[in-house]
C-alpha cells in the first residue's frame, strides 16, 4: 500500500496495519487504546508502527505543536481526497526542455500511432452550411491575432502597457452588493459564486519605469506592492520549468489561487475546477488585450511550484501557483515568433495532411 500526506508531500509503502492504526486516531486517542484495539500484534510492534507514521508526518502527537502545514490543511477537509490528491500530487513536475529530446519523443509517437485530430465529425449525419461570418473589425482581428510567442525584443515594455494588462484582465471594475453577503467584485472574467480567488503577481525584469522585482496586484487600488527587489532572465526561466526561451520575456504574471475563497461556499472537491477554469478565462484575457497593444503574450502550465511560491511567501496550501503568463515586445519583422525552427521540426515530424483533413 502506498500512503501520502498531502499537506507535507511525503509518500510512504506501508503494511495494512498502518491503516488499522490511522483510523483508530481518526481523532485524538490515548497511545494505550491502541493495544487494547489490536490486540493481535504485539506491543513493541504497534509502538515501531506509530513511532514510524510520526515521523513521516502521518501522525501527530498532541505534547508538540501542530505544524502550520496541518493547520492550513483543514481548509481542505471537504476537498479531500478527490481535489487534493490531484492539486498536491501533480505539484512540481519536471519536464523535458531539451529540444532534441522532445524530437526524439514526437519521433516514438508518431511511429507508434498517428497525431490524433483536433476536431470531431459526424459524418453521417445531416449537413446544415453556415452563413458567411463576420470576421471584419478590430475584435475579430485582435481574436484571430492572438497566438504564443517565445522570442522577444530587448525593448523594455512599457510601464502603461503593463498598467492596461493588469487593469482590463485582473482589475475590480466594480462593486456590486448582495443583500446576505454583502460586497462582491466585479472583473471583466467570470468567477464562480463572485468569489474571485485567483491573485496575480508581478515578475517584472524589464518594464520602463518600474524597478525589477517581484511585486503583487492589488486588484482594487490598482496598484503594485513590491515584495522582493530584482529579477532576471534566469530567474523566469528558473519559474517555468527551465524553459529558457522565456527568459527573455520583459514580464511574468504569476496567478495563484487563494482556495478559501472557494471553499467558503462549494464543499464539493468538483469545485477545485472553478479554480482551474478562472485562470484560463483570466489567461485568455491577458493574452488579447496584450495582442491588441501589439506585444508578444505567451502562458504556460510548466511551473516550478515550491519555488515560486518560497519566494512570494505562499504556503501552497491555503494559497498555491496555477498558472503563469507573460509578455515583451515583438521582435522586429515578424507577426509570430514561436520556437526557433518549430514549423521546419514540426514539419519534419508529421505526415502531410490530405486535402480532405483540417488544416
Amino acid at each position: 500500500m502506498v500512503l501520502e500526506n498531502f499537506a507535507t508531500g511525503v509518500r510512504i509503502q506501508a503494511e495494512p496495519l498502518a491503516c488499522s492504526v490511522l483510523h483508530l486516531f481518526a481523532g485524538w486517542r490515548p497511545l494505550e487504546l491502541l493495544s487494547l484495539k489490536l490486540p493481535q500484534f504485539s506491543p513493541a510492534s504497534l509502538r515501531r508502527a506509530v513511532d514510524s507514521l510520526v515521523r513521516h508526518t502521518f501522525l501527530l502527537r498532541s505534547d508538540r505543536p501542530e505544524p502550520p502545514r496541518e493547520r492550513a490543511m483543514r481548509e481542505w477537509k471537504y476537498w479531500n481526497p478527490a481535489a487534493g490528491f490531484f492539486h498536491f500530487s501533480t505539484r512540481d513536475e519536471e519536464i523535458t526542455t531539451d529540444p532534441k529530446e522532445i524530437e526524439f519523443f514526437l519521433r516514438q509517437q508518431a511511429r507508434e500511432r498517428p497525431l490524433p485530430l483536433p476536431v470531431k465529425r459526424y459524418a453521417r449525419k445531416p449537413q446544415i452550411p453556415l452563413p458567411t461570418t463576420r470576421i471584419s473589425g478590430e475584435f475579430p482581428r485582435v481574436l484571430l491575432a492572438r497566438r504564443t510567442w517565445r522570442r522577444f525584443s530587448p525593448r523594455p515594455l512599457d510601464l502603461v502597457a503593463l498598467s492596461t494588462l493588469l487593469r482590463l484582465t485582473w482589475g475590480v471594475q466594480h462593486w456590486f452588493q448582495l443583500p446576505t453577503l454583502g460586497r462582491v467584485a466585479l472583473k471583466t472574467a467570470p468567477s464562480a459564486g463572485c468569489l474571485h480567488p485567483i491573485e496575480v503577481y508581478v515578475l517584472a525584469r524589464r518594464v520602463h519605469g518600474l524597478p525589477p522585482g517581484l511585486y503583487h496586484y492589488s486588484s482594487d487600488r490598482h496598484r503594485l506592492e513590491l515584495l522582493r527587489r530584482g529579477a532576471s532572465s534566469r530567474q523566469i526561466s528558473a519559474y517555468l520549468a527551465g524553459q529558457s526561451w522565456y527568459g527573455p520575456a520583459s514580464a511574468l504574471l504569476l496567478m495563484t489561487g487563494v482556495f478559501t475563497r472557494t471553499q467558503w461556499k462549494y464543499r464539493s472537491p468538483r469545485a477545485y475546477r472553478a479554480l482551474l477554469t478562472e485562470t484560463g478565462h483570466l489567461c485568455q484575457t491577458f493574452c488579447l488585450a496584450a495582442t491588441w497593444l501589439g506585444l508578444a503574450p505567451f502562458c504556460t502550465l510548466a511551473l516550478a511550484d515550491s519555488k515560486i511560491e518560497k519566494d512570494i511567501g505562499l504556503d501552497g496550501i491555503s494559497e498555491a501557483v496555477l498558472y503563469a503568463a507573460g509578455v515583451g515586445s515583438r521582435p522586429k519583422g515578424t507577426n509570430w515568433a514561436p520556437t526557433p525552427d518549430f514549423r521546419e521540426r514540426l514539419g519534419k515530424l508529421l505526415p502531410a495532411l490530405d486535402a480532405d483533413s483540417p488544416e
